[in-house]
């Protein structure tokens, strides 16, 4: 586990190197209140990635998907407004979990984490001095 105090510059940086992870890492949880950076972050990701459509957090939708070349999908999923791991069930959306050639970004994934067994990094925001952030990444 690595904890660290990080300025809004040095988002970048750790979105490089989450993406470095991949190859071994399929689901990305970002967890942390209400304007910590949890979507800044994916939105630093994605843009490493080659995304270039505006990414903003699918508070209402729940999901959003975005695809890249060489059949390669990132669903990116905001659970905020869900209540259990059977709602999460009840839409469906659990289906997309682990699908081969995709890579999912999870804010507010407290609600599923019994669904998260393998291949996951854990990202906790968090927010600090100075207008900095915390950033523990598991």
């Amino acid at each position: 586990m690595e904890k660290k105090q990080i300025s809004k510059k040095e988002m970048t940086n750790i979105a490089r190197d989450l993406v470095k992870k991949m190859s071994t890492i399929k689901i990305f949880t970002l967890s942390g209140p209400l304007g910590a950076g949890k979507t800044t972050l994916v939105q630093e990701m994605f843009k490493k990635l080659g995304v270039e459509e505006p990414v903003q957090s699918p508070t209402y939708t729940y999901m959003s998907v975005y695809r890249l070349p060489g059949n390669k999908t990132l669903y990116h999923f905001d659970l905020y407004r869900l209540k259990t791991e059977d709602d999460f069930i009840a839409t469906g959306l659990n289906e997309y979990l682990y699908q081969p050639h995709s890579w999912c970004f999870i804010e507010w994934p407290e609600v599923i984490e019994n669904l998260l067994k393998n291949d996951v990094c854990r990202i906790l925001l968090d927010y600090a001095d100075n207008n900095a952030r915390t950033c523990t990444i598991e």
